[in-house]
């Protein structure tokens, strides 16, 4: 199983205790005429990967929704079809509003150390190679423009790409391990709010074009730290990242990466595929 990052962002989020999650949970329970009996030993599990059965998900959503003000689906909490393989996949895993919230909510857990997540094995099989299926194939991304309380301008894109080279130099000098805390500091503090802000189009597929870029090279920082899942991970945001800015040769870029990843945990025909 892997660690559920999504659903302790929404957690974090929502300002609920494990003891309380499970406790309004369970009165939830009783409007469906469940006799549920969760604790705070539940929610652990939960956020370690297991799955609760029957409606319990959706109950948790309903909870989380309620707390939150806004609508929480299964995606949301990672427990909904694309976290079965633990990569985008389908048009759900492909719509831009829950890929940006998935992504921000992997760097704010990332950031945080959060246990387990940089241990995370890579995906193989269709899980690893969808992602770049998807890139390669349609829907494009028609608009990516997005409503929100930050507006994004063309010097914050500026900001994002100047971080960029500033960190790709500083693993330039100083590798991985020591830029990879950094970049993901920079990612969750200044990166996500962006990502989660109000855009045009235009501005919107400078903004992801900026953002794939740093993305990626965090996702090479956690290749050069030996945590090759999340690191797989990164690079697959970069790459959903690359598809919604039109930008065809980033995206090759972000594929070699893969590749190179790929040859050196010995999946030779994902390389290939």
């Amino acid at each position: 199983m892997e660690p559920n990052v999504l659903l302790e962002a929404l957690i974090e989020e929502a300002g609920v205790s494990r003891a309380g999650l499970a406790s309004h949970v369970n009165r939830a329970g009783l409007t469906r005429g469940l006799g549920l009996r969760y604790e705070h030993t539940a929610v652990s599990r939960w956020l370690k990967g297991q799955r609760p059965r029957g409606q319990v998900p959706d109950l948790i959503c309903e909870v989380l929704a309620g707390r939150l003000g806004r609508p929480v689906g299964l995606d949301d909490i990672g427990m909904g079809a694309f976290a079965a393989s633990g990569t985008e996949t389908g048009a759900e895993g492909a719509a831009l509003s829950g890929f940006v919230e998935r992504a921000t909510a992997l760097w704010r857990s990332d950031e945080q150390h959060r246990p387990g997540l940089a241990a995370v094995p890579a995906v193989t099989g269709t899980s690893a190679v969808m992602p770049v299926w998807e890139w390669e194939n349609p829907p494009e991304d028609v608009d990516v423009s997005r409503p929100g309380p930050v507006r994004v301008s063309e010097t914050d894109i500026a900001m994002l790409k100047a971080a960029r080279d500033h960190y790709e130099q500083m693993y330039r000098k100083a590798g991985g391990v020591a830029t990879r805390s950094r970049i993901v500091r920079f990612l969750d503090a200044e990166a996500a709010p962006l990502l989660r802000g109000g855009y045009s189009d235009a501005l919107g597929r400078g903004l992801h074009r900026a953002t794939a870029g740093l993305v990626a090279v965090a996702g090479i920082c956690a290749y050069d730290s030996d945590a090759h899942g999340l690191a797989q991970r990164y690079f697959h945001q970069a790459l959903r990242l690359a598809k919604s800015s039109g930008d065809r040769g980033l995206g090759g870029y972000v594929i070699a990466l893969l590749v190179t990843q790929s040859l050196f945990l010995g999946e030779h025909r994902r390389s290939i595929a």
